[in-house]
């Protein structure tokens, strides 16, 4: 669209871009996006890598065979309104926000809406204000571990947990959450403590401190022997409000548990049942894909078998789905600007900056395959 007369130029936009048969970002131009209805433009200062984002080049024909190419790819940013589209009214030109960008999503599905670029779309409901206190860096952790946890706990078809407020009232229901120091259970753990419930979780014995300053009243050691066993004990006496598995192969763990206690027998995954981690080790190898695949098929099957069989009922969680029902504007527009403002709601894990510029999300992504603990990486722009 030709910039009307007498009105400023658009900004030069430039993007990682994402070819399918390329195992790098490609760092080019990009078109400048105008926002349409209920959309906000967004100037990139913090881009932050998850997992999936190095997934997609590996297993993108599976999980998301919509996906055109080229793509930009990306969900976690904060930065600046730079432009505002009809109907936008909580924000304005100038205002630092942070936002779950869902260009990736079969419903959007346009390089426009992806977060690896210097001028990003992004959904007015999935946006919110960023506090003074806040650097753009430690911002960009939270949008998509945020999403995915909060997908977890309250919508309906998962645990549908009560809803997070300033003053939660008490439930008296426990949640386990499996993988309290990952990007995800950073978040779930504060979720679920804002919403009123107990939470007692696993991690490493490093971690252990860090998950209770989020709130957890209880850590076990998830590499011990013993820690099946120990949750159960545990948890006598208590109610289960259901679980919420994060770490890969977690879940048959969660089901034992879940069989031997009182309360609701939901488990909401997070993960996949095995780990396509083997691909950032072994990234050419052409066997090695059709062999995951069929091990997480296999696995998946087993799981469902267990489930039945202990009366739970389980359902994967997909992170974007939010922005299609009542948790996007329940965690973005309701629950998240007064609890950050307030400083009742931490950005964790604390990122690692790995570099500044579109050109260092490629090692961000390298960085990220090789695992991190307790920490998310970052890219400032």
């Amino acid at each position: 669209m030709a910039t009307p007369r007498g009105a400023p130029p658009m900004p030069s936009n430039t993007a990682a871009w994402f070819i399918k048969g390329h195992p790098t970002l490609n760092v080019a131009p990009a078109p400048y996006t105008q926002p349409r209805t209920g959309e906000i433009v967004v100037h990139t200062r913090a881009i932050a890598i998850n997992p999936v984002d190095w997934l997609i080049p590996h297993i993108g024909r599976f999980a998301y065979p919509w996906l055109k190419s080229p793509a930009v790819l990306g969900f976690d940013l904060a930065g600046e309104v730079v432009e505002v589209g009809p109907g936008v009214t909580r924000f304005h030109v100038g205002d630092r926000v942070l936002s779950l960008a869902v260009g990736t999503e079969k419903t959007r599905n346009t390089p426009a809406e992806g977060a690896f670029q210097a001028y990003a779309v992004v959904l007015e409901r999935l946006t919110s204000p960023l506090p003074d206190h806040l650097s753009y860096e430690q911002a960009a952790v939270l949008p998509l571990a945020l999403s995915t946890a909060a997908c977890g706990l309250f919508q309906t078809d998962q645990l549908a947990l009560q809803h997070p407020s300033a003053t939660p009232v008490p439930t008296g229901q426990t949640l386990l959450i499996w993988g309290g120091s990952t990007s995800v259970g950073s978040n779930a753990i504060q979720l679920a403590v804002a919403a009123g419930y107990e939470v007692i979780t696993t991690a490493s014995p490093h971690n252990f401190e860090y998950v209770r300053t989020l709130g957890a009243s209880q850590v076990f050691d998830y590499r011990s022997g013993t820690v099946v066993p120990d949750l159960i004990a545990a948890l006598q006496g208590k109610t289960l409000a259901g679980a919420l598995s994060i770490a890969s192969g977690s879940a048959a763990a969660c089901m034992d548990v879940l069989r031997a206690c009182e309360g609701r027998k939901f488990l909401s995954l997070a993960s996949t049942p095995i780990s396509f981690e083997p691909l950032a080790q072994q990234p050419h190898s052409p066997l090695l894909l059709p062999r995951l695949m069929g091990q997480m098929l296999g696995a998946t099957a087993v799981l469902q078998l267990k489930a039945r069989r202990a009366g739970i009922r389980t359902k994967s969680i997909w992170g974007g789905s939010l922005m299609n029902d009542e948790v996007g504007p329940l965690v973005f527009e309701t629950f998240l600007p007064s609890a950050l403002a307030e400083r009742r709601y931490v950005t964790a894990p604390d990122p690692e900056v790995i570099g500044h510029g579109l050109q260092a999300i490629q090692q961000g992504i390298e960085r990220q395959q090789r695992g991190v603990s307790a920490r998310k990486i970052v890219v400032s722009h």
